[in-house]
């Protein structure tokens, strides 16, 4: 069995004390974690099997898990630029990426404010447009409060960074963030021209008619729609039934898509 390469550190970007994971060796994969998650809650099913054939690269965003804050709002635009940052001080060019949900959301902005760093993009369970889901979806967040946070994610964050105050901050925060959201508009997303694969499930918060209409107008990209809920595909463990994580098949997709 091969011994796994596997790094922490942090990394000094733009006021932040970033932190960050390297998994494996091989081509270098960025993986950006969804909206009140850590790399953990998210990637940590994941990961193992990922870095057997890649590097992998993943790290905490502004204000999640062991990552500080900084005094302003979370943006996607200030994590794609907090992410560019990042691989430049790990002296990585270009890289594929895997963002899921607000993480999606980032790799749209980095794929319009740094395309130089993508070389193939994978959009997972994530939305460009405010009517991609129900209206109700966007109310909730009117009168969001710590409660409906998924206790997996409270205790997964918990686990990495013990202070109830900078849970609560990052709670606020993402909560303002998507009161805040704004679409994407068509031309925009035209203008993404590396190949991308965008995943949804059946049973997701982005509809499947939605993921049709993102792979429309996204012109080098594919389409694969999973049962299940919210990233139950790639482990992501806020919906996954008594914590086990059935759809390993996933990976061999995820390879297939970058390898081609």
């Amino acid at each position: 069995m091969n011994e796994q390469i596997f790094k922490t550190g942090y990394a000094d970007i733009g006021g932040l004390n970033m932190y960050y994971e390297v998994h494996g060796e091989g081509e270098p994969l960025v993986l950006i974690h969804g909206g009140g998650s850590t790399i953990q809650t998210t990637f940590g099913n994941i990961i193992p099997l990922l870095s057997k054939q890649r590097q992998i690269i993943a790290m905490d965003l502004q204000a999640h898990g062991r990552t500080n804050d900084r005094p302003a709002p979370l943006s996607f635009k200030q994590d794609a630029d907090d992410i560019a940052s990042l691989l430049k001080n790990l002296d990585i060019p270009k890289a594929d990426f895997l963002g899921y949900s607000n993480g999606g959301n980032t790799l749209i902005e980095i794929a319009l404010r740094h395309p130089s760093l993508i070389n193939k993009m994978i959009i997972a369970s994530s939305l460009y447009k405010r009517n991609a889901t129900v209206p109700q979806f966007w109310e909730g967040f009117d009168s969001a409060t710590i409660d409906v946070m998924p206790q997996s994610l409270k205790d997964g964050f918990l686990k990495v960074n013990p202070d109830e105050k900078a849970f609560l901050n990052m709670f606020n925060k993402d909560v303002q963030r998507m009161k805040n959201f704004k679409d994407w508009n068509d031309e925009q997303m035209k203008s993404i021209k590396a190949p991308a694969l965008i995943i949804n499930g059946n049973n997701d918060v982005a509809s499947i008619e939605h993921a049709v209409e993102m792979h429309r107008v996204m012109p080098n990209s594919q389409l694969l729609v999973l049962p299940g809920k919210h990233g139950v595909y790639i482990g992501a463990i806020e919906y996954l039934d008594n914590g086990k994580w059935t759809q390993k098949y996933i990976v061999d997709i995820i390879e297939d898509f970058l390898d081609e």
